[in-house]
Order: C-alpha cells, then structure tokens, then sequence
C-alpha cells in the first residue's frame, strides 16, 4: 500500500495554513507531516472512519432545519488537525481581549448614557431599527456590567496571510462542545504527536464556564440551570453535554415557574431556587409577558425577576445588538471611541446597503460582493456573488432595493485552507475560525477554537447547516 504524501497537493491561489507557496512546509506543521507520511492511505482513511463512528458513539449530533428528511447528522470532523504557532495565538488573543472588552462597553452604553450617540460615532436610527436591539433592556446593569459572557466570534485569514473578524455572535454562540469533543477524539488518534507538539489544552472549558457563572451571583453555591429549546433544537447535544459537565441542570421554559420575582425549578421534591441562568434560547422567546406572546420556549416573569437582580441570565438579554452585521462596520470606530485604540484584528471592508454611495457601489457589483442579511446566521440570507446567477443577483438586487437597511455586502474573501481528507486523498478546504471568550470579573479566552471547514470543493460556506465540516485546532505551547 503506498505511503500518504502530498505530492498532488495544490497551493496556488490562495493561503495555505501548511504549505508555503513553494511547497515548503511552515514549521508548526513539520512534525505532522512527517508523521503522515509514515502511514499508509489505508491507515489514514481507516482512522479517519474511526472518527466518523467516534462522533456517531458520543451522539456528536445536530439537526438540519432545511433539511426535510429530519435526519440527525454528525458534524463531520476531518482527522488532519489545524495548527496554529503561539505567537499568531497570543496575537489573536490581545486582538480579541480589546474586541470583547470595547463592545460590552458599546452595548452598557447604548442601553444607559447612549454617549455614543451624542458624540455621532454610530447613527442612532441604525441601532434603534436593529431588529436585535431590546428597548425593554433600557437602563438594566448586568452583575459587572457585563452583558456578553460567552462569545464566539468568527475570524478569517485572507491571502494576505492576514486575520480578520468576519462577524461576532453575541446572542446564544454555539460549537464549543464540537471544539471539546473533537480533541478528545483526536488525542486518541495521534497521542504522540499530541504530546511532541505540546498542544495547549482546551479540557478545563467547562470549569471555566462554571467558575464565570458563578462569580456572577452573590449566592454560594448557586443553583446554575442551561436553558434549553429542547430536543428539536439543532445544538442540543451542546446543550445536555455543557449542562452534564459542569454538574448544572437541564432545563426548558416549562421547568421553571416564577414566586414573588424568583426563578424556582420544579422538582420531584419540590420548587428549588434557580441563581444563574444559561440560556441557549434567543431573546425574542424568553419571556412570553415580555416578548413574543406565543412563545412556548419561555418562562412567564422570567425578564422580570431577572431586572430585580433575582436572577442572572447569561448572555444578557439585548446583547444581540451587536451582532448585527450592520453595526459591525462600526466595530473598529468603537474600539477607538471607547478605548482610544485601532483595532488590532480589523474587520472585512463592510458596504452599508442603507447609506447612499455604499447602495449604488453594491447594486453595481453585486457580481463581485458577498451579500449578507443583516439578522440572518448560519449561512442563510446571503448571496455569493461570483457563484450566483444573473437571476439570483436581481432577485437580491430588489430585495436590497426593497428595504437597504436589512443587507450589508463584502468583497469576496479566498479564506485561507487546510489540507483535508476527501474521498481518500489530501486536497485543501477553505476555513474559519472560532475561539470562544469567556468574561465575567475578567476574559479569559480558551487556547483552541472550532475551526469550521467547507468539505465541497471551491465551497466558501463553512456553516454546519450548509454542509460544513470541522477540526480540531492545535494552539502551540512554544
């Protein structure tokens, strides 16, 4: 059988994460290549079958929504691992310290003084129609004053061989569970490789999270509960395996009542008092007096006993302002205005489809721009423009004329790849990254990611609705 190697590997066109554009490896890949070329083509694809069914055992599964067969998949985690030096990791690092810290100070600010308006750095009226932005949460003060607890943002890495933010999910972020899983898995598949790399470890996650929820809340031990949409929900598994590791319960809307403006959990030996509240579902569904009235998902009084400081939800309701793509142009004047620094991760130039120039430049070169809603996630509401149709593009075009303030475009990014195992060879995928932050008396940000990788060839989707993939990402020690 003959031995793996990369000899049809191709590394033109775009940044490869391994290979400099002459083939030569980059240094913190060495030792992986020279452990995959020891092994054999059958060796390598009956381990990355092992993963496969590793995945299927631990239930690492999620739901499709567009998907009409309803069939749970695995999301599939390719065996060959990305690896990043430490010095570009204590770079992302400061980077996304300085993000985290400036847009927690934007959100307390657009909730009470608003002095961001009054000083013109963000156009009121943008904020104010943001579909995310909750007039309810006016004049609350989270434990802190922190609103977003657990970030994941997402970060690219363009042929300049420059990182990016490439958007910030604030609200619910999810994959941190796929991130933890996947070393797991992986750490069985090359051990020794594992230990001569001296691979920053991601296991202490969950003690991390638990310690952070519980600095929020005065009450010790406090009674910590994940909400949860339920079973139907596409992260689920998350869900019930963070729940399960941090020794904290399980719970949906219907399991929680509220007394006299506390959250109490119903149990078998009665009603037991609730202190911190992870939630996993979207603002709009919390709270069926305050939000949406048919919202099943909820608890009756929950936003309520939440504003007496009875109870902290985490992330904090309101957060998902900041997630809007709109408002992400804004990002890098608000880290000036708030800390008086340049952004040290920058964003993807970002055209504003409600400002007039931005308007005419996008409808001109819809072809060449990536179109994205300014509320959708997961890969949905967006139009590639050079792999789209001339049908598609006027479609989006009267969308976009129809209500501007809802779309915002970008040039087409050659997001960097990774070599990846595909139908028994080794070809490059383009990916992403995201590292997950954790903020409550301070940030700490965990020294992994989930890279997210585009399986179809030429694909730049790399959502997991959409048919994407992940591994497992290796931060060096040294």
């Amino acid at each position: 059988m003959p031995k793996v190697n990369f000899d049809k590997y191709e590394t033109t066109g775009f940044y490869d994460e391994m290979f400099e554009s002459d083939k030569s490896v980059r240094p913190q890949f060495n030792l992986l290549k020279k452990r995959l070329e020891k092994m054999d083509w059958k060796k390598l694809n009956f381990l990355q079958h092992s993963t496969d069914r590793a995945q299927l055992s631990l239930g690492m599964t999620f739901n499709v929504y567009s998907d009409n067969q309803g069939i749970e998949r695995i999301l599939h985690l390719d065996i060959l691992p990305r690896i990043i030096s430490s010095s570009e990791w204590d770079y992302l690092e400061k980077g996304l310290t300085q993000r985290i810290y400036a847009l927690n100070l934007f959100i307390d600010d657009i909730y009470n003084d608003q002095k961001v308006f009054k000083d013109k750095i963000i156009p009121k009226e943008l904020i104010l129609s943001s579909a995310t932005f909750l007039k309810q949460c006016e004049g609350l003060k989270p434990p802190e004053k922190v609103w977003a607890h657990i970030t994941g943002s997402d970060l690219i890495r363009n042929s300049d061989d420059q990182f990016y933010v490439l958007e910030d999910n604030l609200r619910t972020p999810s994959g941190v569970s796929y991130m933890l899983e996947n070393r797991e898995i992986l750490k069985r598949t090359f051990p020794e490789l594992f230990e001569k790399l001296h691979v920053r470890p991601v296991y202490n996650y969950t003690h991390n999270l638990r310690d952070m929820l519980e600095s929020l809340t005065k009450v010790t031990p406090a009674s910590i509960a994940v909400l949860t949409p339920g079973i139907y929900n596409s992260a689920y598994f998350e869900h019930a395996y963070l729940a399960q590791q941090m020794g904290a319960e399980l719970v949906e809307g219907r399991d929680l009542v509220v007394k006299d403006d506390f959250v109490y959990m119903v149990t078998t030996s009665g009603l037991q008092r609730v202190d911190v509240i992870y939630r996993r579902v979207d603002d709009d569904f919390i709270d069926p007096l305050i939000f949406r009235k048919d919202s099943m998902l909820g608890t009756p009084g929950l936003f309520n006993a939440y504003k007496k400081g009875n109870v902290v939800l985490v992330n904090a309701p309101g957060t998902g302002v900041a997630d809007d793509k709109a408002v992400y142009a804004y990002i890098p004047r608000i880290i000036k205005y708030y800390l008086g620094e340049d952004a040290l991760i920058p964003n993807v130039q970002t055209y504003i489809c409600d400002e007039e120039k931005d308007l005419k430049y996008v409808l001109e070169n819809i072809h060449e721009l990536v179109v994205k809603q300014t509320d959708a996630s997961g890969g949905y509401g967006m139009l590639i423009g050079p792999k789209s149709t001339k049908e598609e593009q006027e479609e989006f075009k009267l969308k976009i004329v129809n209500n501007p303030r809802n779309y915002i475009a970008q040039p087409t990014i050659n997001l960097s790849r990774v070599p990846t195992l595909t139908d028994g060879e080794i070809e490059g995928r383009h990916v992403d990254l995201r590292p997950y932050i954790l903020y409550g008396k301070d940030i700490k940000i965990i020294p992994g990611a989930l890279t997210r990788v585009a399986l179809k060839k030429g694909s730049l989707v790399v959502n997991s609705s959409q048919g994407g993939g992940s591994k497992d990402t290796w931060v060096l020690d040294n």
